[in-house]
């Protein structure tokens, strides 16, 4: 039976990564068994890998570079992989956080994706320049439906204060976002944590991420910017927002005094 064909090496850096492992492979006598034994993974793994529906860790990367002697090609080709932007982050995310068990986000200044009200996704939609922003809401909300599916997964959402008091959508709209946050804080798969502004300077400040995990991906990172978004897969660099997420959850209030929180804020909002 024929392999399934290579993902397209000019779309992104992983996918020329998956492109060029076969290549090389082929090009050195070795079947998928024979890669699977150095880098101590099944045959089936090999096959992902190589077909861009699992990516190469930096760990196997090295197995690789170091039985091959290649000079440690395949662990610079990860490393430019994790770092760099990809045109494809943002489906590669949404697949992924539909497959999620457990998942984390600080947002420094405004509520996250899944816990957005459909007005507050609009005026976000809008004032972003979004070509369709009807569609961006659409989708958006087509996510959410992850934390009503059996079994949710776990979700720890913290928010910095400013996220909360920011008037996205006016009075109106964000009264009812916050609404949204209360009722949603009492599903028991979703911890909301507040970072109160009278904490200062903290690692936060650096701007928001998620990290997800699952059984089939294990835990990535992602991050975004104007134009730009990044999934972090690397174990190494992973770690780091692992770290930075654990520094912000110590400065964070507790679940209940959060929850008064919102609900003070709430209370406070004006026409």
């Amino acid at each position: 039976m024929a392999a399934n064909p290579s993902p397209n090496p000019k779309s992104n850096m992983w996918n020329f990564i998956a492109w060029y492992l076969r290549i090389w492979r082929i090009a050195h006598g070795m079947t998928g068994e024979d890669l699977g034994r150095i880098m101590k993974a099944s045959k089936a793994t090999v096959s992902r890998v190589e077909n861009g529906h699992e990516r190469l860790s930096g760990t196997q990367a090295m197995m690789i570079d170091k039985a091959a002697n290649t000079g440690g090609l395949f662990t610079l080709l990860v490393w430019y992989a994790s770092i760099g932007h990809d045109p494809e982050w943002f489906a590669q995310y949404v697949e992924l956080e539909q497959q999620s068990s457990i998942v984390r986000f600080y947002g420094a200044l405004v509520v996250n994706g899944l816990l957005q009200t459909e007005d507050y996704a609009r005026a976000l939609a809008k004032a972003g320049l979004d070509a369709d922003p009807e569609k961006m809401v659409l989708d958006r909300m087509q996510r959410q439906a992850i934390l009503l599916r059996e079994p949710a997964p776990h979700m720890t959402a913290i928010l910095s204060q400013n996220a909360l008091e920011w008037p996205v959508g006016g009075p109106h709209v964000l009264r009812a976002q916050l609404a949204h946050l209360l009722e949603m804080a009492k599903l028991p798969h979703v911890v909301i944590r507040v970072v109160p502004r009278e904490v200062g300077a903290f690692p936060g400040l650096t701007g928001s991420f998620q990290l997800i995990s699952g059984s089939g991906f294990g835990e990535v990172a992602y991050t975004e910017s104007p134009g730009a978004g990044r999934l972090v897969s690397s174990p190494e660099d992973v770690m780091s927002y692992v770290v930075r997420y654990e520094l912000i959850s110590a400065v964070a209030l507790s679940e209940s005094a959060s929850l008064e929180l919102i609900r003070r804020i709430l209370e406070a909002i004006r026409d």
